[in-house]
């Protein structure tokens, strides 16, 4: 019986038979399986899967052509069709596993890694030189007997203002002078804090004598940036609150931070000056510590270096807290960026701002 339909093919004969057939078969499975075999790739195996069993391969006419041969002929030729198949699958399958299991190794060998090589150290950062010196300054202080207190940079006119004892014509009122904020309908005008003395007023509203406090934070002045000036930048406060307390104690206690901060040998004077929440006022002035006092241009010529404001707290702050007569009390208040600016003989205080990692690496 002659199979019709068979799809003429270079490689093989067209069966005229069922014998024709299986023979065909039998032609198609060795070679099928020896070229898997030989096959050196996961890709060449793919392309003889589609050889040999694809829609368009002799095996899968042969099976289209059964239906041409009579009965007992289709049985014979669809069950060597079926082993011819299998035969190829499972080579196929097999020589796949093998391809499969070695490119794997391949690849895990290309992409491995040798442990015993000496890592690669990410770089190590530090503690920024701002934040150093704030340390410092605030272990000064607690060793002192003092406590740690934070507040809100944005403040209200009263606390900023009012209740230290500004005059309502007070320059720093002015918008040229401060950062004021749109009140959005708020009961006073709302500002950034200019320094960190609002926290005296709210600590003694909230806290009973006697009050030891230091209150670092950020501040922010309509100031004009150069080498010496900052619109932003951080300060800390100290705050003294006893019965007693005299400007003796304050001059001491400045001594004590001064001599920790900038070495055992120097010398603390004060100046006569003005703030309105304190009376009397001082500027604080340490000696040089780079010539001794003897001139130098780390203080111009002079042999003194002023590093902060203080004075005992005006009466009218405390009333404004509402602490009864008789109690006394200091305050002081520093710019941090000043400090570390003097500490480490910086010559511009936007340094510490830059992120050149050469600088804060010299810390």
């Amino acid at each position: 019986m002659v199979a019709r339909g068979w799809a003429d093919n270079a490689r093989y004969s067209v069966p005229m038979t069922s014998e024709e057939a299986i023979a065909q078969l039998t032609l198609i499975r060795s070679e099928a399986a020896s070229q898997a075999a030989a096959a050196e790739s996961s890709e060449r195996l793919r392309e003889l899967e589609i050889i040999h069993l694809g829609r368009k391969s002799p095996m899968a006419a042969i099976g289209r052509s059964l239906r041409e041969f009579p009965p007992e002929a289709r049985r014979q030729v669809g069950q060597a069709a079926n082993e011819a198949r299998n035969v190829v699958e499972q080579a196929i399958a097999s020589k796949l596993n093998e391809l499969e299991s070695s490119e794997s190794a391949t690849r895990l060998e290309a992409q491995s890694v040798d442990v015993t090589l000496p890592g690669r150290r990410p770089a190590r950062g530090s503690i920024h030189p701002l934040t150093q010196v704030l340390d410092e300054i605030i272990d000064t202080f607690v060793g002192l007997g003092f406590k740690v207190a934070e507040g809100p940079v944005v403040e209200t006119e009263y606390y900023n203002f009012e209740a230290l004892n500004f005059p309502a014509d007070h320059p720093a009122l002015s918008m040229h002078d401060t950062f004021y904020l749109d009140d959005n309908g708020a009961a006073e005008p709302l500002l950034l804090r200019t320094h960190t003395s609002p926290m005296q007023i709210r600590l003694m509203e909230s806290h009973a004598p006697p009050l030891y406090v230091v209150i670092p934070g950020l501040c922010c002045r309509r100031d004009e940036i150069d080498a010496n000036h900052l619109a932003v930048f951080n300060q800390i406060e100290g705050l003294a609150v006893d019965e007693g307390i005299s400007f003796a104690d304050l001059k001491g206690t400045l001594e004590i931070f001064a001599k920790n901060m900038f070495g055992p040998g120097l010398r603390v004077r004060m100046h006569p000056s003005f703030f309105p929440f304190t009376e009397p006022s001082a500027e604080v002035y340490v000696s040089c510590f780079a010539c001794d006092g003897s001139g130098c241009p780390t203080c111009r010529g002079e042999g003194w270096i002023e590093i902060m404001g203080a004075g005992m707290v005006h009466p009218n702050v405390f009333r404004a807290a509402g602490y009864p007569p008789g109690i006394t009390g200091f305050a002081f208040g520093m710019g941090i960026e000043r400090i570390a600016k003097l500490r480490y003989s910086v010559s511009d205080l936007r340094s510490f701002y830059d992120n050149d990692l050469r600088f804060l690496a010299a810390f």
